[in-house]
């Protein structure tokens, strides 16, 4: 992949995406997500592209913590399917391996 740049709000636009709300662009414009890539460490890349300059950024999604990651463990145990912590009753877990993982975040929430 050509060169992506990083972000400098991190945290307001990480708030926006988890929101699903328009994440303005430092260029103008605003971000546009590309894609999600789980990482090995347990965090999540996003790829977003400028809607006025082309230019791609990269934002870290930081991996689950031990309240998310016990929460999910709650609602497996009562027998209901999760919610992703983060994104809320609009997005599912889903199997991936032997994880349950947000598609929206790429992060893995747990293990079956």
């Amino acid at each position: 992949m050509g060169d992506v740049l990083q972000v400098d709000n991190k945290k307001q636009l990480l708030k926006q995406y988890y929101a699903a709300q328009r994440m303005d662009s430092p260029n103008g414009g605003y971000l546009m997500l590309l894609g999600i890539r789980s990482g090995e460490d347990g965090n999540a890349v996003g790829i977003f592209e400028c809607s006025s300059s082309s230019l791609r950024y990269e934002l870290v999604i930081p991996k689950a913590t031990r309240t998310e990651r016990k929460k999910v463990r709650d609602v497996i145990g009562a027998g209901d399917d999760p919610d992703c912590p983060r994104h809320g009753p609009s997005a599912r877990l889903i199997r991936v391996g032997r994880n349950l993982v947000c598609t929206d975040c790429g992060v893995a929430y747990a293990r079956t």
